[in-house]
């Protein structure tokens, strides 16, 4: 006899979305039940040991700020730390966590099993029930029924999952597990259109077989700047991150066994990302370059295995490990892991409201690579909006929805509806219009007073918040009220021209900073007792140093966002749209935006297009 279990909101899969999609969901209130194939492999990184990075780490931020648990669990799991893009402008500083891989899953599951009003549970679902158009229950693999009001879909690479590596083919998610099968065939049957991508992994490596000599070391940065503000700011040990470059020996080789690649032998069918691609791919999209980094990163503490970041492979297993021996300092390691490569099925995202509940089923959510992305950080983005979006609909409250100018969380999700990528998407800083503002040291300004009245924000975290905020608040003022009467004995302060300056104006020299205008001014000197630590005093700088374009860029978003206050009635009629090219009839029918804002951004519909469509509606007497 079939069990049946009732719950508010199922989430089905047990990585970094499906972690988010289910906290958010059972911290709102709901009882809610996490269903994955296989309950040891919660939280796991399945490819690069890593947190953050390049635009990533400013997803990682938002999360926290929205009371996520991504940079939590990476600061209880880091093994480096490193901010990004240092010698760019602030806009783009991105901070990242090398991680130890089993403590941060430990700590993952850890923390579900520790939430209230949540249930794990080891199954695979392989149906949906709907009564009246909306989900009812989600059927798993064993008979089970699970009764459920809604249900977030976080299939990661799992769904119709097809392992490569050469010749060799094994069906799967990954190495090791049974992919998810009959599941995309369901959703097909319902209506959903369905793509195939493409992702892959390096060989892992035993440390002790490798020549740290011959390698560059990559220290991590000498103090680490926690991804949350819930972990304490202590200065931990640091594990070293090491470089190497690939040569020409290491090309001749590879060349020599592309005729056994899967990848341009035509059994991988799937698009892989652009923007990571594999050493295969590499040497020959850049047959110019004669050599390519690649990075050795420890997977823990208390392992020897480090992971190739850059050689990314599914070529046959003797391939990759003569080639990776040509490498120097590699010249005598041994193969913990090949590399391989995995292809999957997903659901281009344009099936999706901007909630991320689909189209076609009401109550059903998807997050995560099911939806075109690829990285963690991604995926825990949009399980954490899918779960909280869940529960909102559910409690009766609105969609959580945020713009391109509140969050990164909001040009990924913005970017996949209406561009609809048909390659894995990454999130980088070029990709947000309104990175100024956006900036990894601000994602708590900007995001926690949402997650507070979601109910995701705990007591010590607001009111670490409110504080940082009140602190922010007290010395821009004294920047910009005080005037430098009292010269330094030395430095830029010492200088007699700037006497009567205002501290600020003084602060936007380029030669300025703000850290050493307090240690050296016996005017700002007393005000050191407000325990002002160095990542506030910065924030402070930065808002400061950059504030005419700063206020530039809110003028320019303000006006964007008045073009999503224009909404698209349901039904419109785009043939009696003047001078609207076909392309864009086509598309606006196609992805069916709700406002004119997210019309003007779908590819194909240009400028002109928008301004016909904005004139036709005020023809209409609807503006």
């Amino acid at each position: 006899m079939a069990i049946h279990t009732t719950y508010d909101v199922v989430v089905i899969g047990g990585g970094h979305a499906g972690i988010e999609a289910a906290l958010a969901a059972s911290r709102m209130g709901l009882r809610a039940c996490l269903v994955t194939q296989n309950l040891q492999t919660i939280g796991q990184m399945s490819c690069n040991p890593a947190i953050g990075g390049l635009a990533k780490g400013q997803l990682v931020k938002e999360i926290d700020a929205l009371g996520g648990e991504m940079g939590r669990l990476a600061d209880l799991a880091t093994v480096q730390f490193r901010m990004l893009n240092r010698s760019k402008g602030p806009a783009v500083w991105s901070p990242r966590a090398q991680c130890d891989r089993v403590l941060y899953a430990r700590e993952a599951r850890k923390t579900l099993e520790s939430q209230r009003n949540l249930d794990l549970k080891q199954n695979t679902i392989i149906d949906f029930e709907t009564t009246g158009g909306r989900l009812s229950a989600c059927v798993a693999a064993s008979g089970q029924r699970i009764e459920c009001r809604a249900a977030v879909l976080c299939a990661g690479t799992f769904l119709n999952g097809l392992l490569h590596m050469g010749d060799w083919q094994l069906p799967g998610g990954r190495i090791g597990e049974a992919p998810a099968l009959g599941l995309s065939e369901m959703l097909m049957k319902q209506g959903f259109e369905v793509g195939r991508l493409k992702t892959g992994t390096p060989p892992r490596l035993d440390g002790r077989t490798i020549d740290y000599a011959h390698c560059e070391a990559q220290p991590g940065d000498g103090r680490i700047i926690p991804f949350s503000v819930r972990s304490p700011k202590t200065v931990t040990n640091q594990l070293a991150c090491h470089l190497t470059y690939t040569n020409t020996n290491t090309h001749d080789i590879l060349r020599a066994g592309l005729h056994r690649s899967p990848l341009f032998s035509g059994r991988i069918t799937g698009r892989g990302p652009r923007y990571c691609p594999s050493i295969e791919d590499k040497i020959v999209r850049f047959a110019d370059k004669d050599r390519h980094q690649i990075f050795l990163e420890p997977e823990g503490w208390d392992t020897f295995e480090v992971y190739m970041n850059g050689f990314s492979s599914s070529l046959p297993e003797d391939v990759q490990f003569n080639a990776l021996r040509t490498v120097p300092g590699l010249e005598a390691t041994e193969m913990m892991r090949p590399g391989y490569a995995v292809e999957y099925d997903f659901f281009p995202a344009h099936q999706l409201h901007y909630s991320l509940e689909t189209k076609v089923i009401n109550g059903l959510f998807f997050a995560g690579q099911i939806n075109g992305t690829t990285g963690y950080e991604e995926a825990a983005a949009q399980g954490l909006i899918a779960g909280v979006n869940a529960a909102q609909k559910l409690n009766g409250g609105n969609s959580l929805t945020l713009g391109r100018d509140q969050a990164y969380i909001g040009v990924l999700i913005d970017d996949l509806i209406t561009k609809t990528p048909d390659e894995p998407y990454r999130m980088f800083t070029s990709r947000a219009e309104h990175r100024l503002i956006l900036r990894q040291d601000n994602a708590d300004l900007r995001l926690t007073e949402i997650g507070r009245e979601l109910g995701l924000v705990t007591d010590s975290q607001f009111d670490a918040y409110l504080d940082k905020k009140q602190k922010l608040e007290q010395i821009t003022s004294l920047l910009h009220e005080t005037r430098l009467t009292e010269l330094a004995k030395s430095g830029l302060l010492s200088d007699p021209k700037l006497k009567g300056s205002r501290f600020a104006a003084i602060l936007k020299r380029p030669e300025a900073d703000l850290q050493t205008m307090f240690r050296e001014s016996p005017q700002l000197g007393q005000h050191s007792a407000q325990n002002l630590d160095d990542d506030l005093l910065a924030a402070v700088e930065m808002d400061v140093k950059y504030e005419g374009y700063i206020q530039r860029e809110r003028v320019r978003a303000e006006q964007v966002r008045r073009w999503e206050e224009v909404k698209l009635p349901a039904g419109l009629d785009l043939g009696g749209v003047a001078s609207m090219s076909h392309e864009a009839r086509e598309k606006l029918n196609y992805y069916k935006p709700k406002t004119l804002g997210q019309a003007g951004r779908i590819s194909g519909v240009r400028p002109s297009d928008t301004s016909a469509l904005l004139i036709h509606l005020k023809k209409l007497g609807q503006l």
